[in-house]
């Protein structure tokens, strides 16, 4: 197969450079190109971002969210993982990628719904999307991982999510390094991939007004809460805390990554019931920013006794333990 290079490590860029390709540089063959990206949690595109992704972890560890345009599952990302696309008119399926790891001495099975394994655990998983014009496989291939970050982001513990949408599928992960019959480093895993699979074909010319195109959707689409969030199925969190009014417990319906509606319910004293401060948070983007602006006009200490703001906030986008 004929190759493309793209040597970004922006997730943004990178999902919008899957796209653009995909739907604008065709060809009789199909080629491939192998990518990283910065740490970074991937969605899959009917996912529900509250239900699958730690947004606390990921915020309080600078790791990026973002959300591509094929199905699956959640994915962890860092640059010890290596990525691969492969583009082409029809009937694609990963088993070039096990064939060359086989070359590699790695014993890897295309197993699943859409998983490569190595003696009964999974190293890789792939998506698929089918355009007008032809289709894309991309997936990831684990070297070395950090696995316990892996399992933070991708855990919500006690969150008590109901979702509609496509749920992650849970699998005993491990890292290709542990497989590989000697010591070698992830670029030269990716060199050799890289030699196998074109089998000796060179590669591609990307068109030079492509990265423009590229850089400009990463921007306007991929980057965007509106694109992140905003795309997010139905799902009913529920939050619970002591705080100084006592225990509060706040169920809410968010689709499309708004607010549709929000019960307090607890033991907790008020001098007023909370109804109308639900009301006014009816159509708020999910988001610390957005519900901060609404409860600046309202009188929180009312509706829960010794109670600020901050509080409130701090129930509603804090994942339980």
């Amino acid at each position: 197969m004929r190759f493309l290079t793209n040597n970004s490590t922006d997730p943004y860029f990178n999902m919008a450079f899957d796209e653009y390709c995909l739907e604008n540089i065709l060809a009789d063959e199909p080629y491939f190109y192998l990518w990283r990206n910065r740490p970074s949690v991937i969605i899959g595109l009917n996912q529900n971002v509250w239900s699958e992704v730690n947004l606390p972890y990921l915020e309080a560890n600078g790791i990026t969210l973002a959300r591509r345009v094929t199905g699956g599952g959640a994915v962890y990302h860092d640059l010890q993982n290596l990525n691969y696309t492969i583009i082409g008119a029809d009937s694609l399926t990963p088993e070039p990628i096990v064939e060359a790891l086989r070359r590699l001495g790695v014993a890897a099975e295309l197993t699943g719904r859409n998983d490569i394994f190595v003696e009964g655990r999974k190293i890789s998983g792939y998506a698929r999307r089918v355009s007008k014009h032809q289709e894309i496989i991309h997936g990831t291939l684990m070297y070395d991982v950090d696995l316990e970050t892996l399992t933070h982001v991708l855990d919500t513990p006690g969150s008590k999510m109901q979702a509609k949408g496509i749920a992650s599928v849970r699998s005993r992960v491990a890292n290709l390094k542990d497989y590989l019959p000697g010591s070698k480093s992830l670029d030269e895993v990716q060199a050799a991939l890289q030699e196998y699979l074109s089998g000796g074909d060179g590669p591609m010319d990307f068109p030079p007004e492509g990265l423009e195109q590229v850089q400009k959707m990463a921007e306007e689409k991929f980057s965007t809460w509106d694109f992140i969030y905003g795309h997010s199925h139905e799902a009913d969190l529920t939050r619970k805390a002591k705080l100084p009014c006592g225990t509060v417990e706040a169920s809410l319906c968010i689709y499309r990554g708004k607010i549709r509606s929000v019960v307090f319910s607890g033991d907790f004293l008020f001098d007023e019931p909370a109804d109308p401060l639900a009301h006014s948070l009816t159509g708020c983007r999910f988001e610390r920013t957005s519900v901060s602006k609404v409860l600046e006009k309202e009188v929180v200490s009312r509706y829960f006794r010794n109670t600020t703001s901050d509080d409130l906030i701090e129930l509603l986008f804090t994942s339980p333990s």
